[in-house]
């Protein structure tokens, strides 16, 4: 896990078998960012759900591919929103996470070169959605 801010932090794919101890550090929501049969082997959704389940844990499914929609911004700040604790958002790398976590801060008014500050604390490149930031 790599944190972006005090209350977010992005992966790369997790595994039903880690949501225990994601539970102890504190995360308390899992947003899933990668559409399901993205590539073979990755365990789908429903198998991270019912793990979150077990475990206290919110979850929610955001998949992008293709880009990011309007919807899955509104989404993700959903989220944001109704977690009360930390969140871990995942995807194959962090990237995707990453970024749909500035689009979903910088829409409810986060600072931009914050947002692209935090990221690249992080290992995470925000200029090319600067524009969109």
């Amino acid at each position: 896990m790599t944190p972006l801010d005090d209350k977010v932090s992005v992966a790369g794919q997790i595994s039903a078998d880690a949501i225990p101890a994601l539970a102890a550090y504190g995360v308390t929501m899992i947003v899933n960012n990668r559409p399901d049969f993205e590539e073979p082997g990755q365990p789908l959704s429903a198998e991270i759900a019912a793990a979150a389940h077990e475990a206290g844990i919110g979850y929610r499914h955001i998949p992008v591919a293709g880009g990011m929609s309007p919807a899955s911004v509104a989404a993700m700040a959903e989220a944001l929103d109704s977690t009360e604790g930390k969140m871990l958002a995942f995807c194959k790398s962090g990237t995707r996470s990453t970024w749909l976590w500035a689009m979903a801060e910088a829409g409810r008014g986060a600072d931009v070169d914050d947002l692209i500050a935090k990221a690249a604390a992080a290992g995470y490149d925000l200029e090319p959605l600067r524009a969109y930031l």
